[in-house]
Parts: C-alpha cells; sequence; structure tokens
C-alpha cells in the first residue's frame, strides 16, 4: 500500500483545485512545491497592507458560470474591471482599442469616422498577412500598430514583429464604443484579500511539502502514491530528452514608493521600443487600497533558460512539434496526468486552468 492516493506536484491553480476536489472524495493527497510559497504565479505578497501580485498582475475573469461560482466558494471578488493605460512617449491612451482610443489617436468623435480612418489604413495590406506586422496593420490600422502594438509586442516576444507568425495576433479587440473595460466576460474581480486567501481554502487540511523538488528525485517520491497530478514542465519531467521547449520569461522589479498614489491606474504599459520595460503594475488599486504608500512593480520580458521561471510558451511550429513529441512520451507513461499550464505547454488564463482542472476530476473521481 502507497501513503497517498495522489501526488499533486505543483500548488498553482491545477494543482489546488485537483488535490482539494480529491480531498472532499475521501482521497489522501500530498502537494509537493518547488518554490517557497504556495499558489504558483497568483502568489501574492502582503506588505504595509497592500496585496502585491508577486509574479505580475492577475485579474480574474471569466464567462463561466461554473467556474465563477466554484471560485466564489473560497474567497469573496471585488468589483475590479481592468482598464489599463497604454503610454507611448508620453502619449496616453485607453485600452482595449476603442472610441476613447481613436479620439485621442485621431480626434474623431463618431465610430464611423473611427471605422473610416481604420478602413484607409489597413488597406495598405493587400493580400494575406505573412507575420504579425501585417496581420496587426490588417486589423486596426498603421497608426495603432506603430504607437500601441510594435514596441510592446517586440519586447514581449524578443524579436521584430515581421519574424513573428500572423496567428499571434489574430484577433484584436476594435470597439466602435466608448468603453475601457479590457475583458468581454460577465464576470470579472480580484480576491478581497488576494489570491492567497483562495490557495490557502482550496489546500486546507491537506499535507503540503515545499522546497521540494520533484524532479530531482522522481523515482523516491513516485513510491510514495498510487497516481501523481503533474503540473510541471512537461519537458523537464522527461529531462529534456528531445529538447527544451521555448517560453519568455520574465523579470520583476518590486519598488515602494512614499506616495499615496503612483499613476493612477493599476496598469500602465509602454509600448515604445525604448523604454526596456512592458508594463508598470501599481498593486493597490486592485483592491482600492487607500495606504500612505504604494508598491509598483516594472516588468522586464527576458530570454528564458532552464532552470528560470516560465512564462509565456513560443507558440510555432518548432515548438509544437517538439510538445507532440513528449505528448507521446507521456501516453506511455502509467500512473501519471499532466496538466496545467506547464504541464500542457499552454497559455492558460486562470477561468481555463480551473475549469481543465474540474474536467480531469469529473473523469478521475
Amino acid at each position: 500500500m502507497k501513503q497517498y492516493d495522489y501526488l499533486v506536484v505543483g500548488s498553482g491553480l491545477y494543482g489546488a483545485v485537483f488535490a482539494h476536489e480529491a480531498h472532499l472524495k475521501g482521497k489522501k493527497c500530498l502537494v509537493l512545491e518547488k518554490r517557497d510559497h504556495l499558489g504558483g504565479n497568483i502568489y501574492c505578497q502582503n506588505r504595509d497592507g497592500i496585496n502585491i501580485h508577486y509574479y505580475g498582475g492577475h485579474i480574474f475573469h471569466t464567462s463561466n458560470k461554473i467556474v465563477w461560482d466554484y471560485v466564489n466558494q473560497f474567497v469573496e471578488f471585488n468589483n475590479y474591471v481592468n482598464s489599463p493605460i497604454a503610454n507611448y512617449k508620453g502619449e496616453l491612451y485607453n485600452l482595449p482599442f476603442n472610441m476613447n482610443t481613436f479620439h485621442q489617436m485621431w480626434g474623431v468623435i463618431t465610430p464611423q469616422e473611427a471605422y473610416d480612418k481604420i478602413s484607409e489604413q489597413r488597406d495598405v495590406i493587400k493580400n494575406e498577412p505573412q507575420n504579425l506586422e501585417e496581420q496587426a496593420i490588417s486589423l486596426v490600422g498603421t497608426d495603432i500598430y506603430e504607437k500601441l502594438i510594435k514596441g510592446y509586442t517586440e519586447k514581449q516576444w524578443g524579436r521584430p514583429c515581421t519574424e513573428l507568425p500572423a496567428f499571434i495576433i489574430k484577433r484584436l479587440p476594435v470597439r466602435y464604443i466608448y468603453d475601457n473595460n479590457y475583458f468581454n466576460d460577465r464576470y470579472q474581480g480580484v480576491p478581497i484579500g488576494g489570491y492567497n486567501v483562495l490557495i490557502d481554502n482550496l489546500l486546507e487540511g491537506i499535507e503540503v511539502k515545499m522546497e521540494c523538488d520533484f524532479n530531482a528525485n522522481q523515482e523516491e517520491w513516485k513510491a510514495f502514491a498510487d497516481k501523481i497530478i503533474y503540473t510541471g514542465a512537461i519537458d523537464e519531467y522527461f529531462d529534456y530528452k528531445f529538447g527544451e521547449l521555448e517560453y519568455r520569461g520574465l523579470r520583476f522589479e518590486i519598488e515602494k514608493h512614499d506616495v499615496e498614489n503612483y499613476q493612477g491606474v493599476a496598469a500602465v504599459n509602454y509600448t515604445d521600443r525604448e523604454t526596456p520595460y512592458t508594463r508598470i503594475i501599481e498593486h493597490k488599486h486592485f483592491e482600492f487600497g487607500k495606504q500612505p504608500v504604494s508598491y509598483i512593480t516594472k516588468e522586464y520580458p527576458a530570454d528564458w533558460h532552464r532552470g528560470e521561471e516560465a512564462y509565456y510558451p513560443v507558440n510555432n511550429t518548432k515548438n509544437h512539434d517538439l510538445y507532440e513529441k513528449y505528448v507521446e512520451l507521456a501516453k506511455a507513461e502509467t500512473n501519471i496526468i499532466f496538466g496545467g499550464r506547464l504541464g500542457e505547454y499552454k497559455y492558460y488564463d486562470m477561468d481555463k486552468v480551473i475549469a481543465s482542472a474540474l474536467d480531469l476530476v469529473a473523469k478521475e473521481l
């Protein structure tokens, strides 16, 4: 007899939701976490009464009522609405692209004027777009592309837009209404008290070991449980047998400022190429804080190297083909289930991670 029914590798949303549901059904679970804290990338650190989103801003949004009702069992959400600002060399624009943006860009007032301006500019792309630059111009025209997309995207991906595939930016939200709400989803907010409340309540009563690297002692840990839910990097699990899947990294610089209000909004995107960071997050605005100090995070895109935290999968043909090779290896593994952002080499919004974990629960438990 093994000590546990399930060994859950990783305490992010996927692992925490599965462990919670398994625990409810009387299964004995052990959660292993490589870092010195729970919650994966939604971990918050409280300083001066401000919940700092330690790995960059996370706003929960979904149109899935099942997922929304599920998370609200564990934590109450506030009514935060994501309305970021773009800063292009000191010029400020509302995001996402809407009538406020178009008025700021061109002085247009009516939706028809905005539509005509964009139509005129996107006509420069005559054929099927061959790269991200052409795809973006074909959707929103040259002015918005040059000021609000080009520099930001090139910083994010570390290469020119002309070398990025068109499919990365297949759809861009373009609204011919005055509406700065970034998301179209029905439900949106930030947990009151931070995301740690959600994770702590999901994992209540479940055994957790932190600073434990499953991949450093795979065989030893496998002996502990009948089944393993693995949410780490799939290529790392197989010791990079076919090579590394590529990611973009991020570097975060957290600063304290002795002002009550640093930038007036939770997120400002810096869309020019010269500013080295992509955005500044001011954390107190996620929870409408009135503290006398403020904390900001500058987010710097970075090349990713093995052993560092992986953020954005590089979705190109080479990586897709490599991932499929690892999927074939995974199919041969008995009693191991690969899931979540790293296990599936997939960029996942939080609600989609939870929905995926609940799908697994329905099949597995």
